[in-house]
């Protein structure tokens, strides 16, 4: 690829040179200078959360001041681990002025600097650069540390050997430049927790107790971990005997935390590829050394994960939802959540009702956009070959050729009607019969379902329908087919009503076992494809994903297509079972009887006529049935009762508030509470 010559947002800066920057105002006049690389949507989305925050207003112009300024980065959901006084420490970095005020340059200038993909040491470095000289000595860092933790805090010994290595053994006789900095923060937690253990570790015996080790995860990492593990953090003392927690223990738990994004990356990976979606310790570790080119993870930190992840038993396998509570801080027992109560009998009665409605609404739109592809294919299924004069149409092209000559473009829709009146019930009840058995044998932790019960939640559904295809079907059939009929014959057309007092009920329900050896496999091949072609090659649900019309389009209608074709022999016998068979046709007397003359008389490839036909039918009727359906279920009522959403699933937040959030992590990787109590 031929290189960009892009403008740079930021210099080089090589942080141990002269050429460091000098104050913070000449790196803002470079960002100002930058502006105009960005992309003017994004200006505009920026303008109208500046406009919309900002309430202060000096000499006809607007300003933010720290609470404004708050509002307009700060995501709008849960801040319990990052309270707001935290996200107005940002509001030091961007007063670049030192005036207590942002002006809409000012903003710009700091959402440019947020997406720079070191914003958060950049952030941290210019919010340590108290003199904005560039650089930061010995007493900066002590001094903004130390303003910024509180005074309940595990001390910690700025003499020690370790901080000497960065800014020397005399205090001030060394600075920190950029690249020095960002260094020192990313190990200064692991000196933390090295020396707040030995802090407390009166006796020097190698441990601690375990709330003593609860206080120095809390401080150094408390805002990473959800309620719920935090209130188990003592329980870490049941890994091992004696009642205490060692150094070592206390070290793998921390690397776990700062690995957390590769621990939640294994977990995903492992338990989508596990067959049940749940995976043990030693999958995990499998996974860990396959993926990856070192092994990262430790037994003993594997132990950890599972331990939490289990609620105190590690050894058992578990679900991504199970690892929610470790992975998410924001998380939430659905108890805590939820106020469940059950649904009474009129709710039950509407959600039924609804759900009614939607498959209706949905099979009436899909079949009607194939209805002529399938008239074609019923008129091609009911010529018969071996009888002179009956042999009509050529092909499908001849076929549509001759409908539109003899009976015009409504003669394509002939027998619409009687399918649109039982397309209804009979999608009704086939979708809520295959969601409803699949929902009781899906695990409600992992979302799998086996194969075996796929099969029979498909299949089910498809013989549960046939209570009202077949009659349906019957009808339709008979319409479609008496409009040759009456151009050869010269007879008039008859109505459904008719074809109905005719049949009389028994009659309607001729060829039932021939519809239900259709209905029942077509519907157990359809529903397990389309379910696995959305979550195996679409990924429906990993990172939370939602799929795309087209990607619901592709997955119901490529899934239609096999079960459409294999069933095409138990089609044709149950279209020449439901057809009134005229002088000079063969009359069939049962299921078997049918297979046997038509395999006679016309061969094997008479049980085939027609499936290219349903291919083409079936594939776009399901593909728009299913994502009309699915699509419906998006509105308020059939939301109710989802499981309560964390991080894994949520949908995306706004970019620039994620930015903001981020650029906050060096800092409170000096304190959970950095921030808090500083004015």
């Amino acid at each position: 690829m031929f290189p960009l010559n892009l403008p740079r947002i930021f210099g080089t800066v090589h942080c141990d040179s002269d050429a460091a920057p000098t104050s913070r105002a000449a790196s803002t006049i470079k960002s100002v200078k930058s502006v105009i690389a960005v992309p003017e949507s994004e200006l505009k989305r920026w303008r109208r959360t500046f406009d919309a925050n900002a309430q202060t207003v000096v000499e006809d112009q607007k300003f933010l001041n720290s609470e404004q300024f708050v509002n307009a980065i700060a995501p709008k959901g849960d801040l319990s681990k990052i309270g707001r006084a935290q996200f107005a420490t940002l509001f030091r970095v961007a007063d670049a002025n030192k005036r207590g005020l942002l002006s809409w340059d000012d903003f710009v200038v700091f959402e440019t600097i947020l997406k720079r993909p070191d914003a958060d040491y950049w952030i941290a470095f210019q919010y340590f650069d108290v003199d904005e000289s560039g650089t930061i000595s010995y007493d900066e860092f002590k001094n903004v540390f130390n303003a910024n933790i509180g005074p309940d805090a595990i001390p910690f010994d700025f003499d020690c050997d370790w901080v000497k290595l960065y800014l020397g053994k005399k205090n001030g006789a060394h600075v920190l430049g950029y690249g020095e900095f960002t260094q020192l923060m990313k190990g200064l937690q692991g000196e933390r927790l090295r020396q707040a253990f030995k802090y407390l570790d009166k006796d020097q015996d190698g441990y601690i107790r375990p709330e003593q080790f609860k206080k120095i995860i809390l401080d150094i990492a408390g805002h990473k971990l959800s309620d719920a593990v935090i209130e188990r953090l003592p329980t870490l003392t049941t890994l091992s005997p004696g009642g205490r927690i060692s150094y070592s223990e206390v070290n793998a738990f921390y690397n776990v935390i700062r690995e957390m994004d590769m621990v939640e990356r294994i977990i995903r990976e492992a338990t989508a590829k596990s067959k049940d979606g749940r995976i043990g310790q030693s999958e995990f570790l499998d996974h860990c050394v396959s993926s990856t080119r070192y092994s990262l993870f430790t037994p003993m930190e594997a132990s950890i994960i599972f331990h939490f992840a289990g609620r105190g038993n590690a050894q058992q396998r578990l679900s991504l939802l199970d690892f929610a509570q470790l992975l998410d801080p924001r998380w939430k027992a659905p108890s805590e959540t939820v106020e469940f109560s059950a649904p009474s009998f009129l709710e039950q009665f509407a959600h039924s009702a609804y759900n009614f409605g939607l498959g209706g609404l949905a099979g009436g739109f899909g079949a009607t956009i194939v209805y002529p592809i399938d008239l074609g294919a019923c008129l091609m299924q009911n010529q018969r070959s071996t009888v002179v004069g009956q042999l009509l149409y050529k092909n499908s092209l001849d076929c549509v050729r001759k409908v539109f000559r003899n009976e015009g473009f409504l003669g394509f829709y002939r027998g619409l009607g009687p399918q649109l009146i039982g397309v209804a019930p009979e999608k009704a009840i086939k979708l809520t019969v295959n969601d409803f058995i699949r929902s009781r044998a899906m695990d409600p932790e992992t979302g799998r379902i086996s194969v075996g019960w796929e099969l029979v939640a498909g299949g089910s559904a498809g013989g549960c329908q046939v209570i009202f295809t077949n009659p349906l079907e019957i009808v339709k059939i008979r319409l479609q087919i008496q409009g040759e009929a009456a151009k050869l014959e010269g007879a008039l057309p008859k109505g459904a009503g008719h074809i109905i007092r005719q049949l009389g009920l028994v009659g309607l329900y001729k060829g039932a076992s021939a519809c239900l050896l259709r209905d029942i496999p077509f519907s157990a091949i359809y529903f397990p494809a389309y379910a696995h072609l959305k979550k195996d090659i679409f990924n429906e649900g990993y990172n939370g994903k939602q799929l795309s019309f087209f990607e619901t389009l592709t997955s119901a209608a490529v899934a239609g297509m096999p079960a459409a074709y294999f069933t095409t022999p138990a089609d044709v016998v149950k279209t020449r079972l439901q057809v009134e068979a005229r002088t000079g046709q063969t009359h069939y007397k049962g299921l078997v009887d049918a297979f046997v003359k038509i395999y006679r008389e016309e061969g094997f490839k008479a049980f085939f006529k027609g499936g290219p036909a349903r291919i083409i039918r079936s594939s776009p009727q399901f593909g728009f049935t299913l994502v009309a359906y699915e699509y419906l279920q998006k509105f308020p009522y059939a939301s109710a009762g989802k499981e309560v959403e964390t991080r894994l699933t949520s949908q995306p937040e706004d970019m620039a508030q994620v930015r903001a959030r981020n650029a906050l992590r060096i800092l409170l990787d000096v304190h959970g509470d950095f921030g808090r109590r500083s004015g």
